[in-house]
C-alpha cells in the first residue's frame, strides 16, 4: 500500500541575506561611489595669480590743471591775408601734370571754386615763374614746402585741397564767399579763359634782336615763356613788400 499523501510544510529560503560568490565582485560595493578625500580639495592651490593693481590717483589730480576739451579752442587756419584781394577768390595752382595728384587736387578745387558764382582770380605757377616768388613772400615758405593749391578767400587764407574739400562737403564753405559780390561766369574773348598773351614784341620769343648790342637779349615785356598777362581779365601782382 502506498503511504498516504501529506502536505509537508516548504521552506522557503531567505533572501535578504546577502548575495556572495567567489566568482563575483560584491554588487553593493560597486554601486557605493568612493570617498573623496577632503584633505586634497582644501589642500589644492590654483595654479594661476591674478594681480589686482590699485590706480594711481595723483595723475588724476595733476590732469585736474589741465584745460578741458570744451576750454580748447578749434584749429583755425594761419591768419595770413592778401591786401587787395577782399573781393575776390584767389587760387594759386598749376596746369602741369608732371605730379598727377597735384593736378587732380587744382583741377577739383578750381570746379569747387567755378561753381559758386564769384570772382576767381586764376594764378598757374607753371605759366608765370613770378607767381612763386609772389606766394613764397605771402605764405613766407621756401619752394621746397609749397605744396599746391593754395586758396585765399577774401583775402583771408584758407588752405588747400584738403580744406577746401572739407568745407565744401559739410557747407562751411559757402559762408566765406556769401559775402563775395557775385559775377558772371564765362571764358574771356580776348584771351580765352587763359588769363596770357603772346608777347607781341617778342612773338612769345622771350629773346629780341638789337644791332646795338649784335645780338639777341631777353625781352623785357614778358615773361620767360613769351607771355603777357591778359589785360582784359587778369589781376594786377600783389604788393609783397
Amino acid at each position: 500500500m502506498w503511504r498516504p499523501w501529506t502536505k509537508t510544510p516548504s521552506k522557503i529560503h531567505d533572501t535578504s541575506s546577502q548575495f556572495s560568490c567567489s566568482s563575483f565582485k560584491d554588487i553593493q560595493n560597486l554601486c557605493t561611489e568612493d570617498p573623496v578625500p577632503t584633505a586634497n580639495i582644501l589642500s589644492k592651490k590654483p595654479s594661476i595669480f591674478h594681480r589686482v593693481r590699485l590706480p594711481d590717483t595723483s595723475s588724476l589730480d595733476a590732469n585736474k590743471n589741465l584745460p578741458q576739451p570744451q576750454d580748447l579752442e578749434p584749429l583755425q587756419p594761419p591768419k595770413i591775408s592778401i591786401p587787395g584781394a577782399e573781393k575776390r577768390i584767389v587760387v594759386y595752382f598749376t596746369s602741369l601734370r608732371v605730379v598727377r595728384s597735384t593736378f587732380e587736387d587744382c583741377k577739383s578745387v578750381r570746379s569747387i571754386l567755378r561753381g559758386f558764382r564769384v570772382q576767381v582770380d586764376e594764378r598757374d605757377l607753371s605759366m608765370d615763374s613770378s607767381f612763386v616768388n609772389e606766394l613764397q613772400a605771402i605764405l613766407g615758405v621756401g619752394q621746397g614746402k609749397l605744396n599746391l593749391p593754395r586758396v585765399f578767400i577774401g583775402g583771408r587764407y584758407i588752405g588747400g585741397a584738403e580744406e577746401i574739400r572739407q568745407l565744401h562737403e559739410t557747407g562751411e564753405l559757402k559762408k566765406f564767399v556769401e559775402g563775395l559780390p557775385t559775377a558772371d561766369i564765362g571764358a574771356c574773348d580776348v584771351c580765352g579763359g587763359y588769363s596770357f598773351l603772346l608777347c607781341n614784341d617778342c612773338d612769345g620769343s622771350h629773346k629780341m634782336y638789337t644791332e646795338k648790342a649784335g645780338g639777341f637779349k631777353s625781352c623785357t615785356v614778358c615773361n620767360e615763356n613769351g607771355l603777357i598777362r591778359c589785360p582784359s581779365c587778369s589781376f594786377p601782382p600783389f604788393s609783397t613788400v
